[in-house]
């Protein structure tokens, strides 16, 4: 090929590149997201993510006259994408804690949970004091994780298994490789409503509040902040709720209530 020919072949790819991107444009706002996690991001029969939280971010995004584009990611890499920069912010069930606001930043939340554990009906298992040396799993990194591993000897808990979300927990669970699921208690409140063979079988009461994360000091924290407050006043997140859990939420919660953002002590 001649020097004239491999110009021209440089020329034509170059077009062809900015031909293919023509039109399209990024989002303003990447959003990670442990997709799968039931009810609050998942995709639906056609393939759409959706979800509570799914419609609180694209209210925010809206109200902020910004566009989102949802990155799906493992729970225990949300925080180091949202810390790089890589995504602006993260969604997943997210509990605020004091060991996380040391090093990523937390709007006001938005929902009151507690922990909580998942056998199979004709295991028999019918709470924690059935666990001993049982085969418990959890999500990487989650409270849940946290929990387990911190009550592990109370409880004389087996082996700890880690998964990257609800979905392979659940197929572990029902093929009988682990005996129990400690997770949040929505999420498996949600998943095993129309599956007779799961059944939670205790609440473990953990005080705990979700919210959007943040890398730590990123004014947008206050941005979006500011917009969960519009949104509570507005009644906008009870009626997620309603839509999503199929009740009205007491006043008395984070997901009514007009909080402060969290702030490291």
């Amino acid at each position: 090929m001649t020097r004239s020919s491999k110009l021209k072949t440089a020329i034509l790819s170059g077009l062809l590149a900015a031909l293919s991107t023509a039109g399209v444009q990024a989002a303003d706002l990447s959003v990670g997201a442990n997709i799968g996690n039931v009810p609050w991001e998942f995709q639906d029969a056609q393939g759409n993510v959706t979800g509570f939280e799914v419609d609180l971010v694209n209210e925010i995004a809206n109200r902020l006259g910004k566009t989102v584009e949802f990155v799906n990611t493992p729970f225990n890499g949300l925080f180091p994408a949202v810390q790089s920069g890589r995504i602006n912010m993260a969604i997943s069930s997210i509990t605020i804690t004091e060991k996380r606001l040391e090093s990523v930043s937390f709007a006001q939340p938005y929902y009151d949970s507690d922990q909580s554990l998942t056998a199979t009906a004709a295991s028999g298992i019918t709470g924690l004091k059935d666990m001993e040396s049982k085969v418990v799993g959890v999500d990487t990194g989650s409270t849940g994780d946290m929990w387990a591993e911190a009550n592990k000897a109370e409880y004389k808990l087996g082996e700890i298994r880690r998964f990257e979300g609800l979905s392979p927990a659940m197929l572990d669970l029902v093929a009988g490789r682990i005996d129990g699921y400690i997770s949040d208690i929505p999420a498996l409140l949600y998943y095993v409503k129309d599956k007779p063979e799961l059944k939670v079988v205790e609440r473990i009461p953990t005080g705990e509040k979700y919210s959007i994360m943040f890398n730590k000091g990123d004014p947008l924290a206050e941005e979006v902040n500011a917009v969960i407050t519009t949104l509570k006043e507005e009644g906008f997140i009870a009626g997620l709720h309603e839509t999503w859990f199929g009740a009205a939420p007491e006043d008395t919660t984070s997901t009514v209530m007009v909080l402060d953002m969290p702030a490291a002590k």
